[in-house]
């Protein structure tokens, strides 16, 4: 992905944005009616890395399990 070039590989904080990005691509493929809600968690998990990575991370692992749960979470593979 190009836009890991920016990204230093020696970093926690690179490994949360990376994981980040993964998940703003899975929100993308939703159906839009569950896409609003999911997206609006994920702004929120967004707005607390800010502040407090190490929680966000955490949210973040909560979040994606719930993204296998959607109706269209066995195609978003990761790393598509």
């Amino acid at each position: 992905m190009a836009a890991d070039d920016r990204l230093d590989d020696d970093l926690e904080d690179d490994e949360l944005a990376r994981r980040l990005r993964e998940a703003h691509r899975r929100v993308r493929l939703l159906p839009t009616d569950e896409k609003e809600r999911v997206a609006r968690r994920y702004l929120a998990i967004c707005d607390l890395a800010k502040r407090d990575p190490e929680r966000a991370a955490s949210r973040l692992e909560a979040f994606i399990e719930g993204l296998d749960d959607t109706p269209r979470g066995q195609e978003n593979t990761p790393g598509d």
